[in-house]
């Protein structure tokens, strides 16, 4: 590993900011890997910094006196992507006036950069792989091939795995960009470098339009830091600057003035259903949700009785044993399921107070999960509603959109795959 010296200097040089050990760790591998001519993958999540790692690699290789291109693959069409990357000749497509040379031809000897990776269509997949393995293009409406030597740094926001198994990228490119591996940690996972880039951005503000640099008081950096941060450090990038900007009067931000610039935080968990009699619409898709929520909820307490009984020794102990599969892991399954619905009851009421900041904990409004009786003369008006169409509805969707993986499928259904294999042969799907 390097010695903290090198990877300071390192850190200053590129603009990185911060001092977590997995940035660290980042970093260095970055560094180690940087002398040879493997194939690197950055993964890490939108705005967290991955092309800076593509840099420091480039310029501490040998190729560093050659040519750096980066190159959003998200960011050009589908019908030109090839065009673009290995060229084309005059005449190969409508308004294709003069010949091309592509990305890979001009970048010889040096790097090309190739963020969100995953975007690349499958076609221009195959051409790519081709040049990592042999260092072979044709430009488009050729039939010549040609040689380039260019070292390839690629990057993603996504899982590229999941991508394979979905088909939607190619396992052997996948292997074959992911020789050496480098994840960039978000920027909620960093800690105190949240606060050291506030000030950094700050400063550079001030020092750029020459007014007072915003400060943070103690309890703001406790708002600060516990911040999601979605949008990493493009986010908080954009926050100080608008902080920046219109808070003129204090330059000195309490934790108060900080919430008002940061947006309402929001939850994955299952829309929530007033109980309060006020007049709220809700999606056919949301009430589903629900039902299927409170389903899982009451099969799982069946269970847990159903176990019970079983194992009374005097006529419960031979049913038991025909069945086991059925009750593998029902002990877990039933704390997974209490825990998650006493979540979100919890956070029913906080994400309700947040939408009316007139509401206190006083009153007599409770927000939870919709019950199934709270439904039941919806369902009763609406044949469409029928619990066992839908279910049977949103299973096929689901096997659809995961190519049969009952795996994923289950996973976005949010049951487990035993429950999902019941389901299909109930439902008879094919």
């Amino acid at each position: 590993m390097l010695d903290p010296s090198e990877l300071q200097s390192i850190k200053q040089r590129f603009g990185i900011i911060g001092n977590s050990p997995r940035l660290n760790h980042a970093v260095a591998i970055a560094a180690q890997v940087a002398p040879t001519d493997m194939s690197v993958l950055i993964t890490g999540e939108s705005g967290s910094g991955k092309e800076s790692f593509s840099k420091i690699i480039h310029n501490r290789s040998v190729r560093k006196h050659g040519q750096f291109i980066a190159i959003n693959c998200g960011a050009i069409p589908e019908g030109t992507i090839d065009s673009e990357l290995f060229g084309h000749e005059k005449g190969a497509f409508t308004g294709a006036m003069d010949a091309r040379k592509g990305y890979f031809e001009v970048t010889h000897g040096g790097t090309i950069f190739l963020d969100e990776i995953g975007e690349m269509p499958i076609g221009t997949q195959a051409r790519l792989l081709r040049v990592l393995e042999n260092g072979e293009f044709i430009k488009v409406g050729s039939s010549k091939v040609l040689k380039s030597d260019v070292r390839v740094v690629a990057a993603t926001n996504v899982n590229l795995l999941e991508a394979v198994e979905k088909g939607t990228f190619r396992e052997d490119l996948y292997y074959r960009l992911s020789s050496v591996p480098i994840h960039i940690p978000p920027l909620r996972e960093r800690g105190n470098d949240i606060d050291l880039l506030f000030r950094k951005f700050a400063a550079d503000y001030s020092e750029k339009y020459r007014t007072k640099p915003i400060s943070l008081t103690e309890d703001a950096k406790e708002v600060l830091l516990k911040y999601r941060f979605p949008g990493n450090i493009r986010e908080l990038k954009n926050l100080v600057e608008r902080i920046s900007t219109l808070e003129i009067e204090s330059r000195e931000i309490d934790s108060d003035k900080l919430r008002s610039y940061l947006p309402p935080s929001t939850s994955n968990l299952p829309a929530l259903y007033a109980r309060s009699g006020e007049s709220e619409k809700f999606s056919e898709r949301d009430i589903l949700y629900k039902i299927l929520f409170e389903m899982r909820h009451d099969m799982t307490e069946l269970k847990k009785l159903v176990h019970q009984v079983l194992q009374n020794e005097n006529y419960g102990s031979n049913i038991l044993e025909q069945h086991q599969d059925f009750f593998n892991g029902v002990e877990d399954e039933i704390k997974e399921t209490e825990e998650s619905f006493k979540t979100a009851n919890e956070i029913a009421n906080n994400r309700y107070l947040l939408a009316n900041p007139n509401k206190n904990n006083d009153d007599d409004t409770t927000y939870e999960l919709a019950n199934i009786e709270d439904i039941t003369h919806e369902a009763e008006e609406n044949d469409d509603l029928s619990l066992e169409k839908k279910e049977k509805e949103m299973i096929i969707r689901a096997l659809k959109k995961n190519d049969r993986k009952r795996k994923y499928a289950a996973k976005d259904l949010g049951i487990s795959e035993r429950t999902l294999y019941r389901k299909i042969k109930q439902y008879e799907i094919e």
